[in-house]
């Protein structure tokens, strides 16, 4: 009998741990032997602040990020293969939700595997939850491109999207360039058009505030510089 991959959710913030994360989620995490995670150190903190029931060190780690190559997933899931059930955890947030996750869970399905997915905080959701936009027609698009004439253009692309369709966009940014992807949403967004911003959420650092693209031009930066943005847009 096969073993069960669970997505497990991880904090996105400094919250304590029973105020974002269910005890059935923390429960079924602290029984676990095996775990693919994103980043070795951040899994472990987590694992010990939930106390989990095997000592660290006798924990079997697995690292899936933006290098792992695809043949190594087939050795990721051979203790599932060997009926031992097994924990995906991404660095913050859900797994497989912008995250290298996904291709563990595709594969999974393609060797039969049941995956479950845990309740849990995801940044993406709890903005758009906060910023009073459409929730019944929205669009996650993850990052911009890097280089600036093509991220205007997306801009005004996702701009036009959600004004002819309705639909919210959800975007996030690399936190050292926040700054200049808000200067660029003032600069090429029609004054009326909403933008929230939702920063550092479930932390004590948190922010959510909704405002039309002209009423932000008229207040000082926002500060967002290296933090963890989530931007969300309704034309």
């Amino acid at each position: 009998m096969k073993g069960k991959l669970y997505l497990i959710p991880t904090p996105i913030g400094d919250s304590r741990i029973e105020a974002v994360m269910p005890q059935g989620v923390i429960d079924v995490t602290r029984n676990l032997k095996y775990f693919v995670v994103e980043e070795l150190r951040t899994a472990r903190r987590y694992l010990s602040r939930v106390r989990v029931a095997t000592p660290i060190d006798e924990l079997t780690f697995f690292l899936l990020n933006e290098h792992t190559q695809p043949e190594e997933l087939e050795e990721m899931l051979k203790p599932l293969l060997e009926g031992n059930d097994m924990g995906l955890m991404s660095e913050a947030g859900v797994p497989a939700i912008a995250d290298p996750g996904a291709m563990l869970v595709e594969l999974a399905h393609s060797k039969g595997i049941r995956t479950v997915p845990l309740v849990g905080p995801s940044s993406i959701l709890l903005a758009l939850m906060a910023s009073g936009f459409n929730g019944q027609n929205f669009a996650f698009v993850g990052y911009l491109p890097v280089k600036p004439m093509e991220r205007r253009k997306k801009i005004r692309q996702l701009e036009q999207r959600s004004r002819s369709e309705g639909q919210t966009q959800i975007f996030i940014e690399a936190p050292y360039r926040n700054i200049q992807l808000f200067k660029e949403l003032l600069l090429d967004c029609n004054e009326h058009t909403r933008l929230t911003i939702a920063k550092e959420l479930t932390s004590g650092d948190e922010m959510v505030v909704t405002k039309t693209i002209g009423e932000w031009k008229k207040l000082p930066l926002p500060y967002i510089n290296k933090k963890n943005v989530v931007f969300v847009l309704l034309a």
